[in-house]
Protein backbone atom coordinates (compact mmCIF):
# COMPACT_ATOMS: atom_id res chain seq x y z
CA UNK A 1 0.00 0.00 0.00
CA UNK A 2 1.58 3.65 -1.08
CA UNK A 3 1.86 6.37 1.95
CA UNK A 4 2.09 8.85 -0.91
CA UNK A 5 1.52 10.00 -4.65
CA UNK A 6 4.97 9.95 -4.40
CA UNK A 7 5.52 6.03 -3.76
CA UNK A 8 2.85 5.68 -6.90
CA UNK A 9 5.18 4.32 -9.99
CA UNK A 10 3.18 5.93 -12.34
CA UNK A 11 3.52 8.79 -10.39
CA UNK A 12 7.82 8.42 -10.80
CA UNK A 13 7.87 7.92 -14.39
CA UNK A 14 5.77 10.79 -15.10
CA UNK A 15 8.15 12.53 -13.39
CA UNK A 16 10.93 11.25 -14.74
CA UNK A 17 9.14 12.18 -18.36
CA UNK A 18 8.89 16.03 -17.04
CA UNK A 19 12.52 16.27 -15.79
CA UNK A 20 13.49 14.79 -19.39
CA UNK A 21 11.04 17.59 -20.78
CA UNK A 22 12.82 20.22 -18.73
CA UNK A 23 16.11 19.18 -19.90
CA UNK A 24 15.17 18.91 -23.75
CA UNK A 25 13.64 22.27 -23.98
CA UNK A 26 16.40 24.05 -22.64
CA UNK A 27 17.80 23.69 -26.41
CA UNK A 28 15.02 25.01 -27.75
CA UNK A 29 15.14 28.30 -29.46
CA UNK A 30 14.60 31.92 -27.00
CA UNK A 31 11.63 32.62 -29.09
CA UNK A 32 9.73 29.55 -28.23
CA UNK A 33 9.72 30.82 -24.48
CA UNK A 34 6.76 31.76 -24.44
CA UNK A 35 5.34 29.14 -26.86
CA UNK A 36 6.44 25.69 -27.70
CA UNK A 37 8.31 25.47 -24.64
CA UNK A 38 5.85 26.78 -22.13
CA UNK A 39 3.02 24.88 -23.37
CA UNK A 40 5.30 21.37 -23.76
CA UNK A 41 6.40 22.37 -19.95
CA UNK A 42 3.25 22.99 -18.94
CA UNK A 43 1.41 19.92 -20.31
CA UNK A 44 3.99 17.69 -19.04
CA UNK A 45 3.93 18.98 -15.56
CA UNK A 46 -0.01 18.39 -15.88
CA UNK A 47 0.74 14.38 -16.41
CA UNK A 48 2.74 14.42 -12.24
CA UNK A 49 0.46 17.09 -11.13
CA UNK A 50 -2.76 15.73 -11.71
CA UNK A 51 -1.32 12.10 -10.82
CA UNK A 52 -0.61 13.65 -7.57
CA UNK A 53 -3.97 15.16 -7.08
CA UNK A 54 -6.15 12.31 -8.13
CA UNK A 55 -3.79 10.18 -5.65
CA UNK A 56 -6.05 12.35 -2.42
CA UNK A 57 -9.40 11.52 -3.82
CA UNK A 58 -11.59 9.46 -2.15
CA UNK A 59 -14.40 8.35 -4.78
CA UNK A 60 -13.23 6.21 -7.56
CA UNK A 61 -14.55 8.19 -10.42
CA UNK A 62 -13.26 11.28 -8.82
CA UNK A 63 -9.94 9.39 -8.97
CA UNK A 64 -9.98 8.84 -12.44
CA UNK A 65 -11.14 12.20 -13.78
CA UNK A 66 -7.88 13.34 -12.42
CA UNK A 67 -6.04 10.28 -14.17
CA UNK A 68 -7.88 10.87 -17.04
CA UNK A 69 -7.13 14.28 -17.53
CA UNK A 70 -3.12 13.29 -16.76
CA UNK A 71 -3.24 11.01 -20.18
CA UNK A 72 -4.82 14.11 -22.03
CA UNK A 73 -1.60 15.66 -21.12
CA UNK A 74 -0.01 12.76 -21.46
CA UNK A 75 -1.37 12.81 -25.44
CA UNK A 76 -0.73 16.45 -25.56
CA UNK A 77 3.06 16.38 -24.64
CA UNK A 78 2.99 13.35 -27.20
CA UNK A 79 2.22 16.13 -30.55
CA UNK A 80 4.54 18.18 -28.73
CA UNK A 81 7.34 15.50 -28.92
CA UNK A 82 6.32 15.42 -32.89
CA UNK A 83 6.34 18.90 -33.41
CA UNK A 84 9.58 19.53 -32.10
CA UNK A 85 11.52 16.82 -34.05
CA UNK A 86 9.30 18.40 -36.84
CA UNK A 87 10.51 21.81 -36.65
CA UNK A 88 13.88 20.51 -35.89
CA UNK A 89 14.43 21.45 -32.27
CA UNK A 90 15.28 18.19 -31.36
CA UNK A 91 17.26 15.22 -32.55
CA UNK A 92 16.10 12.02 -33.55
CA UNK A 93 18.03 10.50 -30.42
CA UNK A 94 16.19 13.54 -28.14
CA UNK A 95 12.67 12.10 -30.04
CA UNK A 96 13.11 8.49 -29.04
CA UNK A 97 14.13 9.14 -25.82
CA UNK A 98 11.11 11.64 -24.83
CA UNK A 99 8.71 9.51 -27.14
CA UNK A 100 9.89 6.26 -25.10
CA UNK A 101 9.41 7.92 -21.93
CA UNK A 102 6.02 8.98 -22.45
CA UNK A 103 5.30 5.77 -23.47
CA UNK A 104 6.24 4.57 -20.42
CA UNK A 105 4.33 6.74 -18.18
CA UNK A 106 0.85 6.14 -20.47
CA UNK A 107 1.22 2.41 -19.70
CA UNK A 108 1.73 2.57 -15.77
CA UNK A 109 -1.01 5.67 -16.20
CA UNK A 110 -3.55 2.77 -18.00
CA UNK A 111 -1.88 0.17 -15.53
CA UNK A 112 -3.03 2.54 -12.29
CA UNK A 113 -6.54 3.35 -13.74
CA UNK A 114 -7.34 0.00 -14.42
CA UNK A 115 -6.67 -0.81 -10.64
CA UNK A 116 -8.42 1.71 -9.65
CA UNK A 117 -11.78 0.60 -12.00
CA UNK A 118 -10.95 -3.13 -10.71
CA UNK A 119 -11.28 -1.65 -7.08
CA UNK A 120 -7.79 -2.56 -6.22
CA UNK A 121 -7.69 -0.92 -2.86
CA UNK A 122 -9.90 1.75 -3.53
CA UNK A 123 -13.33 2.23 -2.43
CA UNK A 124 -16.40 3.77 -4.19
Amino acid sequence: MTQSFEDVIAWKKAHAFVLLVYKTTRGFPDDEKFGLTSQFRRAAVSIEANIAEGYRKLGKQDKLRFFNISQGSLSECKDYIILSRDLEYINNQQYQDLWDASEEAGRLLVSYCNGIINNVGVKD
